[in-house]
């Protein structure tokens, strides 16, 4: 008689059973999630406990419940006065916080729990009115946050815990004054918790500031498991900004997806993609921060419908996105971050299905091809942009294959009869053949006949790093075009100075982060004077630049970065020391 004991079925973990209250657990499960996420396992119940957090985890982890619920459970316990804001959460984006404060909003239904979102862009007598009122947890930028505190209509006195999400990027965008004097006014009884993708030393040194004996948690990015290992297939075409919407509405004909998620850097950029694409004969809808949530719903719905076969998003916007007829992922500009970059293609390839992710990359941007294939060790395929020769052949092999099947089918003998008639009078393949010809016109229809330029990506960098032939610069005096600013707020300088052989070397090109920007006063010419006067070299050297509101971006030559950098520790910006240093893509 064998003495081997059955296993013991141990109990799934819940919500409930890592400690939340029921209330909450009930929420969460009537909005369908059935156990919790790795991060939210290892935080939630270190939060319950009152400890300080020093968190790494990536986007699309299931961070935000992480600690929304923590909190949404420590401030109900208390019971708070109605106008006494208890929890603080300060986010680098407005769409973030938009994203944050709608998914506190849902967690807290029938709590009593109210949430209220600060950021710039939107009126801030509307704010105020939403401050006089009473919320128990604001979710901010650091900005707005600052902002409402110098007005005295934000009052953190009472504040019981305190989250600062995504802190590397809040860095990156030049908030690290903004945080210290935030933390500074709240009390020193607070808790904190910090959740960042990556922990690099500025980060640490908040965390050194600001946290006691803090836990540490570190979420690694999940390993696909045994069989659904996704199987993309990475595709970049280098091409020019110019042709960069006419190659794309190529490549879509060429490939022929079921279903695609285009990411683009800015809502003006999606707009704008939107309208040339549904031009082109698409099913396009737009999804970025600027929408209201039931616009958003309705895109979504269509969506996962198949109503429309093109999503065109930004990256914040598209967080979160789980469809499941999604093959194609397209990134419409190389991303910055490697990270971003395999978070995106990620969407697609699921559960072991194939998947094709593409990129546009213009000619300068070829490089950063590179760095993401170091990073996410897998080869990105660079190929030609499909010419018009190309396209008339695929579309001719999908007007065969529908002839094949209607033959198959046998579902034609009502039109026999107008053949049989024509074969009085001509030959029957002449007949085959100019019903073919209405068929596949009636299909593809005439189609653009448009070559786009090629771009040789084998010639050396110098030749990569001037414009095309027959594209004409403009002169050396920048203009700031009223476009709509990145999804971080900074707004591009789309003109650049001629740039002298001599002056760019090999061509290779790098950008340096400038910690100061449109808030500051500082401007294109700021920059110019500075880096020419303190690095003595020649402003036709300087490539475009980006003004945000709190950082600035300069492309410089490679060969020149460290002598510039050295220069402007010295030297002032408006009067103000700044920092200056490459930018990172971490």
């Amino acid at each position: 008689m064998s003495s081997e004991q059955p296993p013991v079925e141990q109990a799934p973990i819940t919500f409930a059973s890592i400690g939340l209250r029921q209330e909450l657990a009930d929420a969460v499960a009537a909005l369908g999630y059935e156990e919790p996420t790795p991060v939210q396992r290892e935080t939630i119940p270190l939060l319950l406990e009152g400890r300080d957090l020093l968190g790494q985890a990536a986007t699309g982890t299931g961070k935000t419940a992480a600690f929304a619920l923590p909190m949404l459970h420590l401030i109900g316990e208390e019971k708070p006065a109605a106008r006494k804001t208890c929890g603080l959460v300060l986010v680098p984006t407005r769409e973030l916080a938009m994203q944050v404060a709608e998914a506190l909003h849902k967690y807290a239904k029938g709590s009593g729990v109210t949430v209220l979102p600060l950021y710039g862009g939107a009126p801030m007598h509307t704010q105020i009115r939403g401050l006089e009122r009473g919320a128990h947890i604001v979710v901010a930028t650091p900005g707005r946050a600052l902002d409402h505190i110098r007005r005295g209509t934000l009052k953190l006195d009472g504040i019981r815990m305190l989250v600062l999400d995504e802190a590397d990027e809040m860095l990156d965008m030049g908030f690290a004054e903004d945080l210290d004097e935030i933390l500074k006014v709240t009390p020193p009884t607070r808790q904190t918790a910090l959740f960042s993708a990556t922990m690099p030393s500025r980060i640490m040194a908040i965390a050194d500031r600001h946290l006691k004996n803090a836990a540490r948690i570190t979420i690694a990015r999940e390993k696909p498991v045994a069989g659904a290992v996704p199987r993309v297939k990475q595709i970049a075409y280098v091409v020019s900004r110019a042709h960069k919407s006419a190659a794309l509405a190529r490549i879509l004909d060429m490939e022929d997806p079921v279903a695609t998620l285009v990411f683009c850097r800015t809502r003006l950029e999606v707009e704008q993609l939107v309208e040339t694409m549904t031009a082109h004969g698409q099913r396009a809808e737009a999804l970025h921060g600027g929408m209201l949530q039931k616009q958003r719903d309705r895109v979504m719905g269509l969506f996962r419908a198949q109503k429309a076969d093109l999503l065109i998003a930004t990256d914040v916007a598209a967080r979160g996105l789980d469809i499941e007829h999604l093959s194609h992922v397209v990134n419409y500009d190389v991303p910055a971050s490697a990270e971003v970059y395999l978070h995106r293609i990620g969407r697609t390839g699921r559960a072991g299905r194939g998947g094709v992710a593409i990129t546009l990359a213009e000619p300068r941007e070829h490089r950063l091809l590179r760095v993401i294939e170091q990073f996410t060790k897998s080869k990105i395929d660079v190929a030609t942009v499909p010419t018009v020769a190309d396209l008339r052949s695929r579309q001719l092999d999908v007007t065969r294959a529908a002839l094949r099947e209607t033959l198959l089918a046998g579902t034609f003998d009502h039109v026999r009869v107008i053949i049989e008639s024509l074969a009085v009078e001509f030959d029957i393949v002449d007949i085959a053949s100019a019903a073919v010809h209405m068929a596949h016109a009636a299909s593809a229809g005439n189609g653009d006949d448009r070559e786009i330029p090629v771009i040789d990506v084998s010639k050396p960098s110098a030749d990569r790093g001037r414009p095309e032939r027959g594209f004409e610069r403009r002169p050396a005096a920048r203009r700031e075009f009223p476009a709509a600013p990145r999804e971080g707020g900074a707004g591009r300088l789309v003109d650049r100075p001629p740039q002298r052989q001599s002056d760019t070397a090999d061509g290779r090109v790098v950008r340096l982060f400038v910690g100061a920007g449109r808030i500051a006063g500082v401007r294109p010419g700021d920059l110019v004077g500075a880096i020419t006067g303190e690095a003595g070299i020649d402003s036709r050297s300087l490539g475009s630049i980006e003004i945000g509101d709190r950082f600035s971006l300069v492309e410089v030559p490679e060969a020149m970065a460290d002598q510039i950098i050295t220069a402007m520790k010295s030297a002032n910006i408006r009067g103000k020391k700044v920092q200056f240093r490459r930018e990172r893509f971490e």
